[in-house]
């Protein structure tokens, strides 16, 4: 920073100006880099969730498969053994897709802590500038 004793505010305060605006571009440019890591990270996660619902999938036909043998294997025909898994997997599915959908409605997704914060904070501007 130039000490130049004969510095005119304006001048001071030009300089003050471009170190804030440099400071603030190299802030969002570090954000910019974090978001983009994060983003590869994400994807990468992603990616293995997707994975394993294909593995977690296979291995609930293979148990389904195995239940109706059971089943079968108790002395129920295996028609009405298929019938029987099939409908208390439709009503899990049920349950599940339900729960899901309400929970999905807009007024839980509604960001309620920052919008407590925002009005707060307007509030506390406002009493500022009423003050003065």
């Amino acid at each position: 920073m130039n000490t130049d004793p004969n510095k005119t505010t304006g001048g001071l305060l030009s300089e003050a100006l471009g170190h804030v605006s440099s400071l603030v571009r190299s802030e969002v440019d570090l954000a910019r880099a974090e978001v983009n890591e994060n983003l590869k990270a994400a994807g990468v996660a992603v990616g293995l969730i997707i994975g394993a619902v294909v593995v977690a999938l296979t291995a609930l036909n293979v148990l389904t498969a195995a239940l109706v043998a059971a089943l079968t294997e108790a002395g129920i025909p295996a028609g009405w053994s298929a019938l029987l898994v099939g409908v208390a997997l439709a009503i899990v599915a049920y349950v599940m897709i339900k729960k899901g959908t309400d929970d999905l409605k807009l007024s839980s997704l509604a960001p309620r802590c920052a919008a407590k914060n925002v009005k707060r904070d307007t509030q506390a501007v406002k009493e500022v500038y009423d003050d003065k």
